[in-house]
């Protein structure tokens, strides 16, 4: 797989969306993907059409630069990418340890859930111990989804080793 943009990253990031549902979050998520150097996943069934404007209108004329691939399911996507356990970042409001925690790897998988649904507790149970959460209070049931994923992609990328592609504006 080569992304469709040229910037060089010494990490691999890999955003998995698993049955989103809504159509502009996916476009954010597609935006903030391409500033990262991040590829896109999108597990099958999706709760719209990638032809829909308003996912193109979310992630504005990037769109068509977004490193995207579309997979029928989680196995297929499992058996494709082969990620390692360790690799692997559940992202789930209930997380056993929180998003500071995540391994600092060169090579990551963040995976979320639906806008309604979270993760399949089927994906839960695959992989114990690989669930994180995102603080926060109990003011509000839970982040939105595409914000959680840039709060998490970005944590990812944090570290003092770490002189990425990233432009670091002020």
């Amino acid at each position: 797989m080569s992304p469709k943009h040229s910037t060089y990253s010494p990490h691999e990031r890999h955003i998995v969306l698993v049955e989103p549902e809504i159509h502009w979050n996916t476009g954010n998520i597609g935006r903030t993907c391409l500033g990262a150097g991040a590829t896109l996943h999108l597990i099958e069934p999706l709760g719209f059409s990638l032809d829909n404007k308003q996912v193109k209108r979310a992630g504005l004329d990037y769109w068509p630069l977004v490193d995207l691939h579309i997979w029928p399911g989680f196995e297929a996507f499992l058996e494709a990418l082969i990620p390692a356990r360790k690799e692997i970042c559940l992202f789930t409001k209930k997380g056993s340890r929180t998003f500071w925690d995540m391994p600092s790897l060169d090579r990551l998988f963040l995976i979320f859930g639906s806008e309604t649904r979270g993760l399949p507790p089927d994906i839960l149970a695959r992989f114990p111990k690989a669930d994180f959460s995102i603080p926060m209070t109990e003011a509000i049931r839970s982040l939105n989804l595409s914000t959680a994923v840039g709060i998490a992609l970005y944590e990812s990328l944090r570290n003092p080793s770490y002189s990425p592609h990233l432009r670091g504006e002020t």
